[in-house]
């Protein structure tokens, strides 16, 4: 066996067991993939996944473990070209981050901007997506950590660290009638067309569940998972959102007046995740603070070190 065919079963279950989209991200052909799993099923013994009609249709239970040792196997050796790097670079190098898109465009503006002045030699890239897609980013080793809200899939191999919570607010055009309710109820916000965000969000599934617990089925007209474009279908007057009280900017949202609901709808939580054997380059940590200063640099070799043991367990 060796490291190649790994980051093979990686791939593979990463983009859903279909082999053609492996190959393409691999930059290898499909029969090539296909050939070297067989070849690392034949040197183990047994089947890593489950197929059908020459189709891989799942994974296998021994195959689970193979997955999770492929998972630590190359992150590791990741880390240690991060190392390389550092060494030979100082304050130099690249920093990766997955995001959402509220992170990116309400929480990470002022920490890269002052980030930027420090630490001008290293290059920032920020990857997008929604909860769970910036999780498996890190978990492949294509972000250094990611910023996020609570996904509802988990991801036992990462370390999560919560760093704020984001209450929410109701977004409506001004002169909307919900914003001159003497008190905001929840049968009061059922009784309008609602905007809010895509189902993979926690701002979804935590508001329409304090709808289910009240046996209300609220009219939702749209969903998005971006916040300025539910906005903008509030600007066109189809609706209010239930959104993050951050995405309300009253010097840009001219047309737009927020209302608290953070008695109503419970708030979101931000979490950092990252590898357990992530290297703490300080620019890193630096990065890590700046967005949340109670994990400082102590916090994170705790939480790394308290970490294999759970990681072990997937």
């Amino acid at each position: 066996m060796n490291l190649q065919q790994l980051r093979y079963v990686v791939e593979i279950v990463r983009h859903g067991n279909h082999l053609s989209a492996a190959a393409d991200a691999l930059n290898t052909s499909q029969p090539g993939v296909s050939r070297q799993i067989q070849l690392l099923e034949l040197d183990l013994g047994f089947e890593i996944f489950q197929r059908t009609r020459n189709r891989i249709i799942g994974i296998t239970e021994p195959g689970q473990h193979v997955l999770a040792i492929a998972q630590r196997v190359t992150t590791d050796i990741a880390a240690l070209r991060s190392l390389k790097s550092d060494m030979n670079s100082g304050n130099r190098g690249t920093l990766t981050i997955g995001t959402t898109h509220t992170q990116a465009r309400y929480v990470l503006p002022s920490v890269i901007e002052g980030f930027i002045k420090r630490y001008p030699q290293v290059r920032l890239i920020l990857k997008q997506g929604d909860p769970e897609e910036i999780c498996s980013l890190v978990e492949a080793g294509e972000a250094d950590f990611s910023v996020g809200t609570e996904t509802m899939r988990e991801f036992p191999g990462l370390v999560q660290l919560p760093c704020f919570e984001l209450p929410r607010s109701i977004i409506a055009k001004k002169g909307h009638p919900i914003l001159d309710e003497p008190e905001l109820t929840v049968d009061i916000v059922a009784k309008y067309p609602i905007i809010t965000y895509d189902m993979r969000y926690s701002g979804r599934w935590k508001v329409m569940k304090v709808f289910k617990d009240r046996g209300i089925d609220p009219k939702v007209t749209l969903s998005a998972i971006d916040a300025d474009v539910c906005k903008t279908y509030v600007e066109m007057g189809l609706g209010v959102a239930i959104l993050t009280t951050i995405t309300y900017d009253p010097k840009r949202d001219v047309e737009l007046q927020a209302r608290d609901a953070s008695h109503l709808f419970p708030s979101s939580m931000i979490k950092i995740s990252l590898r357990p054997n992530v290297y703490l380059r300080p620019f890193l940590v630096d990065f890590i603070n700046a967005i949340a200063p109670q994990i400082t640099v102590s916090v994170l070799r705790d939480a790394l070190r308290e970490a294999p043991s759970r990681a072990g367990m997937y």
